[in-house]
């Protein structure tokens, strides 16, 4: 059997599924993040230089965890979005999402015939050919999820059309390319961000679709959990490392060794 993706009917989740962003491209960070309990990790290939086998092994990693591993994609490669699935990837996120074409694109390289186009191996996903290739399809297609991210106001404002294409498995927000997007500089505590992230969310309940927020003040994620959302972003191990190295770090410094501005 495949993995269950935990992802998948997010909306009937009983607890909250937690994710992070992880922009530090090794197997050992995966597996710490993993151990740590987090339900699914966004495996960031658009920012990120990352070589195959090592993205393989980062989402081997994840797998054997029974911790969700998806995709961020910036550019749509239907080839690349097949080897990622191939090597047990369980999603797709798009950033930067903003039409509905996109959306058709990319569930059309995810889904194997009838509902796509993706073209079928063994390997490590059949258990190098322990379950039947049917049964793979079946479950393939069904257990895999797309997942847009909205940055842009272009992308706020077809965000209707792209859930009525009934591909979008739950949406992602991006505050920060969103404010830039928006003319406000990078500043994604603006309150017209997070009116613009309430339409989104909006949105989504009408569509019965699940949002995920990235909450960046403790008020926004308890906004966040009052509105009842399944699904969170816990922010990006980047940021987490670094501040968890500047704390552990100031108690050992004499008040002349603190750079100006820390």
């Amino acid at each position: 059997m495949i993995h269950p993706n935990l992802l998948t009917k997010a909306a009937s989740n009983k607890s909250p599924k937690l994710g992070l962003l992880n922009s530090l491209p090794s197997p050992l960070i995966i597996d710490m993040i993993a151990q740590c309990n987090y339900d699914f990790v966004i495996i960031d290939t658009e920012h990120v230089l990352l070589d195959e086998n090592t993205l393989r092994e980062c989402i081997q990693t994840c797998r054997h965890h029974q911790c969700v591993p998806l995709i961020r994609i910036a550019e749509i490669h239907s080839n690349f979005i097949g080897k990622v699935l191939d090597a047990g990837a369980m999603g797709i996120v798009l950033s930067r999402a903003e039409t509905t074409a996109q959306i058709e694109t990319i569930a059309n390289a995810m889904k194997f015939p009838p509902l796509g186009t993706r073209g079928i191996t063994g390997g490590t996903v059949t258990g190098y050919g322990q379950l039947p290739l049917s049964e793979y399809i079946a479950q393939a297609n069904s257990n895999t999820v797309l997942v847009p991210m909205i940055e842009s106001q272009n992308g706020l404002d077809t965000l209707s059309d792209m859930l009525a294409t009934g591909h979008v498995s739950f949406v992602m927000e991006g505050a920060l390319d969103l404010a830039l997007s928006m003319g406000l500089g990078p500043n994604p505590l603006h309150p017209d961000v997070f009116d613009a992230l309430n339409n989104m969310h909006q949105i989504c309940r009408h569509a019965d679709v699940p949002f995920c927020p990235n909450p960046r003040t403790p008020s926004q994620l308890r906004h966040w959990q009052e509105l009842d959302c399944k699904l969170f972003l816990c922010g990006e191990d980047r940021s987490h490392f670094c501040h968890a190295l500047r704390t552990k770090l100031q108690p050992f410094q004499t008040p002349h060794d603190v750079p100006q501005g820390a």
